[in-house]
């Protein structure tokens, strides 16, 4: 049985997400993160180095230098999977994974 008007086939509107990813230890934490289309994350710099966050292909996005009690956010596009790491200790490493959310999709 199909409903009348296209509301009924769209998905319920997510309400944009905050996500946070500490720099600690010369690491991401989490390292791994997944979140949704529009969501922000926000890297909070909480070694006493400074870091970065940098898009590892293209560098089209950056929070620049963040010093020690700094933040530096983001706002996901559209879905796909984005590789990045710090631009002064390029052994750091992380990964946004941005995916559609139905309504029964919780952040893992």
């Amino acid at each position: 049985m199909l409903l009348g008007g296209s509301a009924a086939l769209a998905w319920p509107r997510q309400v944009p997400q905050r996500h946070v990813v500490e720099i600690k230890g010369m690491a991401y934490h989490p390292a791994v993160i997944r979140v949704g289309p529009g969501d922000t994350i926000t890297w909070v710099n909480r070694d006493l180095v400074p870091h970065t966050a940098t898009a590892r292909k293209d560098p089209a996005w950056t929070t620049e230098s963040l010093a020690q009690g700094q933040e530096g956010a983001l706002v996901a596009p559209l879905a796909g999977e984005l590789h990045y790491y710090c631009a002064l200790h390029p052994v750091m490493r992380g990964r946004l994974i941005v995916a559609a959310r139905p309504s029964s999709w919780r952040q893992q």
